[in-house]
């Protein structure tokens, strides 16, 4: 691809032009929905963006529409699940999950299903993995960085991580602002920073664990570009070739197991993000997400993108094939 953009941060090639009106054919691996019982449960708690409380089915197709997304996978985004009673957080996904099987059910084109998972609770989230995978067919799940003050890589969720291997699940991370940093400087929303930063201590937490080593099957698609993890990618592959026992955690050192995961373009549609991410991995493993709906259109994050300066192949590849190749279904949309 062309890195004449990324080299000025700025500016739009000749050949990059707003995308043309065309049968909808991109793949949104990053798009959020609200079910009537979630929005009930979450009213009023912090991290929530009104975008999300006035979501329907028709305005996701109509953005989707317009933006040239021919289908969307959908997850629950913050603030998430769980609030301190293991009971509500398991019926809360269950009731999400229903909700999102049937929305598939009715646009089997149009609609991929990310499960919701009532972490940290793991014996639920066991339940619900297999009832999300054998009941109602789910396309992938979908955790959070992190659950009040545990990351993911935390021993406790290894019988998850196990179960996910075991069925070569697709999983999407979506981040958060876990209790130890909400709000540490006024007027600065977690979403501004915290949400890259917490991305990048989820992504360090499977490595330093070990969960990505013993792991693999996992296919993890990381939001927001891997948030911060790119760009401090050689500070924290040199730290994980000298930390303790990394011959069994991570052999092959942090940056090895970095360029096997995916991410996706939600929030980060922009030539800095992506020269970054560009410099840690190729564009097999870039996906198109807008985090529609508080992230705003699929179409301005399509003409973002489309400015970008891939290449035409590069393109196919973000916007549609790569995401095929990890959820075959997508394929007839």
């Amino acid at each position: 691809m062309g890195l004449g953009v990324f080299e000025s941060f700025g500016g739009t090639p000749a050949a990059a032009q707003a995308p043309v009106a065309v049968k909808p054919h991109r793949i949104d691996v990053h798009h959020h929905f609200s079910p009537p019982q979630w929005i009930a449960a979450v009213t009023g708690r912090e991290l929530l963006q009104p975008a999300n409380t006035n979501w329907t089915p028709a305005k996701s197709i109509d953005d989707m529409d317009k933006g040239g997304v021919a289908a969307a996978m959908i997850s629950i985004t913050n603030p998430g699940l769980w609030f301190g009673d293991k009971d509500v957080t398991r019926r809360i996904a269950r009731e999400c999950n229903d909700y999102g099987a049937k929305l598939v059910q009715q646009h089997p084109t149009r609609f991929g299903l990310f499960a919701a998972l009532p972490l940290p609770d793991v014996d639920a989230t066991l339940k619900e993995i297999e009832y999300a995978y054998d009941t109602l067919k789910a396309d992938g799940a979908h955790l959070f960085t992190s659950y009040g003050d545990t990351w993911l890589g935390n021993p406790a969720y290894t019988p998850v991580m196990a179960e996910l291997n075991r069925r070569k699940a697709v999983v999407h991370v979506h981040p958060t602002a876990p209790n130890c940093c909400r709000n540490l400087i006024p007027d600065v929303s977690p979403g501004i920073m915290e949400y890259g930063t917490d991305t990048t201590r989820a992504i360090l937490g499977v490595i330093w664990s070990g969960t990505a080593v013993r792991f693999p099957d996992i296919r993890f698609i990381w939001s927001h570009a891997g948030g911060t993890a790119p760009f401090l990618a050689g500070r924290i592959d040199r730290a994980s070739r000298n930390a303790k026992d990394h011959e069994q955690r991570m052999p092959n050192g942090a940056m090895h197991e970095m360029k096997k995961f995916c991410y996706d373009t939600a929030g980060a549609a922009n030539a800095g993000a992506i020269a970054s991410l560009l410099k840690l991995v190729t564009t097999a493993q870039v996906m198109f997400g807008t985090d529609f709906p508080p992230g705003g259109s699929s179409l301005d994050v399509a003409r973002s993108v489309a400015q970008l300066g891939f290449s035409e192949a590069d393109l196919r590849a973000i916007e549609r094939e790569n995401a095929v190749r990890l959820l075959p279904r997508l394929s007839a949309s």
